[in-house]
């Protein structure tokens, strides 16, 4: 028998019809919905039809499908997309019956579509370049899939729309049977330009990585290009872009705030350089860029992937997913805005389904922390906070340049320590969340123990 597993966002058109044809099938004993945040009525709909529905424990299609796996009662699993229409009757049974006769390890669906931009013009010329072994796969970037989850739980799902490219390569190298299976005529939703550029340098990465996994060639080059691309991320533009004036802007502090506790000291513990950063913490003459600075030096040496680890099993303060979805809903615009690192502050953005994240940036170099950091150019202005060089009001200011407007009158945050006061005095509805200091208490208009408070104070 088998698992219906649909990865969701914002699908209420159609999620409910998935879940009502996977149903129709003898085969299928559950369908199970992970969904990033939804802010229509996605949840909802699915549940009506009788799906069991989770949220994802980190935004992105990959997350969304590896948290189903580990969710699924039965041996046999079947990715679906809750955004397909025109199935094929007979689409389940297609995908599982050469799995369920062991004819196969792993089946993916092709349909009668032409080929996508993305994978004439990215995926199969990478694939003939590197894996010339699943060169007639016709389709290889389709998400219809079935396999059996003791093969799936051996692989690496990556967290973005690399998934899928990922998957068929992953298999193929482990020996797995590969079938490809004719599901007749299918249709998605269309996707917008910008999104295929996002799917398109997701696929890249995906495939390289892989390529330098598997010796098929050295790309420690290529993995020190990418942290450019985080850069790039990085500049104010980029974030600004996504700033609606018009909507509500709802700031987060991270560790303490969206986080129990403070990231850096978890880091610190699991590096044990605790000793060391309890030094620089305790320091009261340091000048605070100084100590940032000072306490990145101390952690040279360590793999991104212990940073992105960390980051990954952090607890969430309790509500943080619902508080941020109802916030969205709500229309809001959510921004994380923290004194720590963008390679953290990232992963915790998607977690929450946050729509961006602005914190320090550290420098990498074949995958190792090189102890230098950039500050973040968004909380640096000339003619911004009057105490501090770098502070998180200073973003505002660079609001306020963007959209040529002398009030910004949308601005809400939250936060809990020293480095949040000038940003609450400014924001226009600022609240304290377990404040750390008086100072806290008195520079924020309210005060709450714990996130769901929100929803009370900001409509």
């Amino acid at each position: 028998m088998v698992s219906v597993i649909i990865p969701t966002l914002n699908e209420e058109a159609r999620v409910a019809e998935v879940v009502k044809f996977c149903f129709k099938s003898p085969l299928v004993r559950e369908v199970i919905v992970i969904d990033d945040g939804s802010t229509d009525r996605t949840v909802e709909n699915a549940e009506k039809e009788g799906a069991k529905v989770f949220y994802s424990s980190m935004l992105g299609k990959g997350a969304s499908m590896y948290d189903g796996l580990w969710r699924a009662q039965e041996d046999c699993v079947l990715y679906l997309d809750g955004d397909i229409f025109n199935f094929a009757e007979d689409l389940v049974e297609l995908m599982v019956e050469p799995l369920l006769s062991n004819k196969c390890d792993f089946t993916k669906g092709k349909f009668q579509r032409q080929a996508g931009r993305v994978t004439i013009l990215t995926a199969l010329p990478l694939i003939k370049t590197f894996f010339p072994e699943l060169a007639h796969i016709s389709q290889p970037l389709g998400g219809i899939v079935a396999a059996r989850k003791d093969l799936l739980k051996n692989i690496k799902f990556e967290p973005d729309y690399g998934v899928d490219i990922g998957l068929l390569i992953d298999v193929g190298q482990l020996g797995a049977r590969i079938q490809e299976v004719d599901i007749g005529s299918l249709d998605h939703d269309h996707q917008t330009l910008e999104r295929l550029g996002d799917m398109s340098m997701q696929v890249t990465r995906a495939i390289l990585e892989r390529a330098s996994r598997y010796r098929k060639m050295d790309v420690l080059h290529i993995k020190d290009s990418f942290e450019i691309q985080r850069v790039h991320q990085l500049q104010g533009e980029t974030i600004l872009a996504k700033i609606d004036p018009k909507k509500k802007l709802a700031l987060f502090d991270m560790d303490g705030t969206l986080l129990e506790g403070r990231y850096i000291e978890r880091l610190a513990r699991y590096a044990n350089r605790q000793d060391e950063l309890a030094r620089l913490i305790d320091s009261p003459n340091m000048d605070a860029i100084e100590r940032t600075r000072a306490i990145a030096k101390i952690l040279a040496g360590l793999p991104k992937a212990v940073f992105e680890k960390i980051a990954m099993i952090a607890p969430l303060a309790p509500m943080a997913q619902e508080v941020i979805v109802e916030l969205k809903k709500r229309g809001f615009t959510i921004g994380i805005i923290t004194d720590s690192y963008f390679v953290a502050s990232e992963i915790v953005r998607k977690r929450v389904f946050a729509d961006f994240s602005i914190a320090h940036l550290l420098n990498f170099r074949k995958g190792l922390f090189t102890g230098e950091m950039e500050l973040s150019p968004l909380m640096r202005i000339s003619h911004g906070c009057q105490d501090h060089t770098f502070c998180k009001v200073n973003f505002l200011e660079h609001l306020k340049e963007m959209f040529s407007s002398s009030h910004f009158s949308n601005i809400h945050f939250v936060g809990d320590g020293l480095n949040d006061v000038c940003l609450l005095k400014a924001s226009n509805s600022s609240v304290a969340i377990n404040p750390k200091h008086h100072l806290v208490s008195h520079s924020a208009q309210h005060q709450i123990s714990h996130l769901e408070e929100l929803l009370g104070l900001w409509k």
